[in-house]
C-alpha cells in the first residue's frame, strides 16, 4: 500500500491534479463558509433572501428602455432592461471605437507632420483624463451648452441635437422583424464564411477567386428573400421639428449620448496606440516590396501591412473591448439606467443586496467570457500557422 501511494505520489500529473482539486477545495469551503455566514446574519436580522424578489413588481420607471416595460412589470423584467442597456451602449461603443481606433492609429504614422502631431494631442488628451470626468463633460456640454428642442440643430438630414439628446430616423416594425434580422444574421455568416474560403484557397492554390462582390451577394440575397416573400412590414419615421418640439425618429437620451461619446472616444484612444504599434511591427521591407509592384499607399496599409499587424493588434485589442463592457457601469454617475443603476434600484427597493450584486456580477462575468472566445477565435484565425 505504501508503495502504491510513493509511486503515485511521485507521478507528476497525480501531483498536478491534486494540486488543483486542493485548490478547487479550498476556495469552495471559503465560498460556502462565507454564504453560510452571510444567511446566517440576514436571518438573524429578519432580512428576505434568496431570488424570490424578481417575480414581484416593480414599480419603478426606467427612462430608456430598449423593449417594452411598464412599472407594473416585475423586478426580472427590469433587470432585463438594464442588461440591453448595457450591452447596447458597450456593443456601440466598441464598434464606434474600433472605426476611429483604426483611423486615428494610421493617422498618426502619417508624414504630415501637423496630422500627426493633432492625433498625438488627441491619444494623449484621452488616455491621460479619467473617464468619469469625461462623461460628466460630455452630459454638461449635452445639457448646459446646447439648444432648447425648439431650436434644435439639424447635424444631417433627419438627425437633430438639442439638450434633450440625439433625434435619428426611426423604423417602425409593424411585422416581420425577427424574419428580417434572421435573414441578415445567415447573410453575414454566408459572406464571412466566403471570405474565409477565398483566402484559404489563395493562400493553398494561388488561385484568386471573388471575394467581395460575391461576400455582398450572399449577403444581400436572403435580406431580399425576405422582403420580397415574407410578411416584413414597416414604416420610415423621420424625425420633424415643429414650432415647440420635435415629432418623430427615434429620441436618444442625453445620458445615453454623453455615455456613447465617453466610453468611445475613450477607448478610441487606446485603440490607436495598439494599431500604432501593430503597423510599427511590419518590417519597412513589406511596404516596400508592395509599392514596387506598384500598389498605391492606401492599398499597401489595407492589403499589406494591416492583415499582418491584425497579428499583434488581436490580443491586446480583446483587453480595451472587455474594459469598454466594464467601464459603462460608469454610466450611473450620469443617470442612464443600465444593469448597475436598475440593480441599484433593486436594492434599494427590497433590502436585498447580495442577490442583485450577484447577478450583475455574473452578467458582466458572462459577457467578459462571451468576449473572449470570440475574440480568441479570431485570433487563432489571423496568427501564424507553420505549414
Amino acid at each position: 500500500m505504501t508503495t502504491v501511494l510513493t509511486g503515485l505520489l511521485r507521478d507528476q500529473r497525480v501531483r498536478e491534479w491534486s494540486y488543483q482539486l486542493l485548490c478547487v477545495g479550498a476556495v469552495l469551503a471559503v465560498a460556502w463558509y462565507l454564504f453560510d455566514n452571510a444567511l446566517t446574519n440576514l436571518s438573524k436580522q429578519d432580512i428576505a433572501t434568496g431570488f424570490g424578489y424578481l417575480g414581484r413588481e416593480a414599480g419603478f420607471i426606467i427612462s430608456d428602455t430598449p423593449i417594452a416595460y411598464e412599472p407594473t412589470d416585475t423586478y426580472g423584467r427590469a433587470l432585463l432592461v438594464g442588461i440591453l442597456n448595457t450591452v447596447k451602449v458597450a456593443l456601440l461603443a466598441t464598434i464606434l471605437a474600433t472605426i476611429i481606433g483604426v483611423a486615428v492609429g494610421v493617422a498618426r504614422l502619417s508624414k504630415n507632420p501637423l496630422l500627426a502631431r493633432l492625433m498625438l494631442a488627441y491619444v494623449e488628451a484621452l488616455r491621460n483624463v479619467p473617464l468619469l470626468l469625461y462623461l460628466f463633460l460630455w452630459y454638461a456640454v449635452i445639457i448646459f451648452t446646447l439648444p432648447p428642442v425648439k431650436q434644435a440643430v439639424m447635424l444631417l438630414p433627419g438627425v437633430f441635437i438639442s439638450n434633450s439628446g440625439l433625434v435619428v430616423p426611426a423604423m417602425v416594425w409593424k411585422s416581420g422583424f425577427w424574419e428580417v434580422a434572421a435573414a441578415l444574421g445567415v447573410g453575414f455568416a454566408a459572406a464571412i464564411t466566403w471570405q474565409f474560403y477565398v483566402r484559404r484557397t489563395r493562400i493553398a492554390t494561388g488561385e484568386a477567386l471573388p471575394g467581395w462582390p460575391l461576400a455582398l451577394l450572399f449577403l444581400v440575397i436572403p435580406l431580399a428573400g425576405v422582403l420580397a416573400f415574407g410578411n416584413a412590414d414597416w414604416t420610415f419615421d423621420p424625425p420633424v421639428l415643429g414650432r415647440f418640439r420635435l415629432t418623430g425618429g427615434s429620441h436618444l437620451k442625453p445620458e445615453f449620448v454623453a455615455l456613447l461619446i465617453g466610453l468611445t472616444l475613450g477607448a478610441s484612444a487606446s485603440i490607436a496606440e495598439i494599431v500604432r504599434s501593430g503597423i510599427l511591427s511590419i518590417g519597412r521591407g513589406q511596404s516596400e516590396a508592395a509599392a514596387a509592384l506598384g500598389l498605391s499607399q492606401g492599398r499597401i496599409m489595407r492589403l499589406v501591412v494591416l492583415p499582418q499587424a491584425f497579428r499583434v493588434i488581436v490580443p491586446p485589442l480583446t483587453n480595451i473591448y472587455l474594459t469598454t463592457f466594464k467601464n459603462s457601469s460608469l454610466a450611473i454617475a450620469i443617470g442612464y439606467p443600465d444593469l448597475v443603476m436598475v440593480s441599484n434600484t433593486i436594492m434599494n427597493q427590497t433590502g436585498q443586496a447580495i442577490e442583485p450584486i450577484a447577478l450583475f456580477m455574473l452578467v458582466y462575468l458572462v459577457l467578459s467570457i462571451a468576449i473572449s472566445l470570440i475574440m480568441n477565435w479570431y485570433n487563432a484565425r489571423v496568427a501564424l500557422k507553420e505549414r
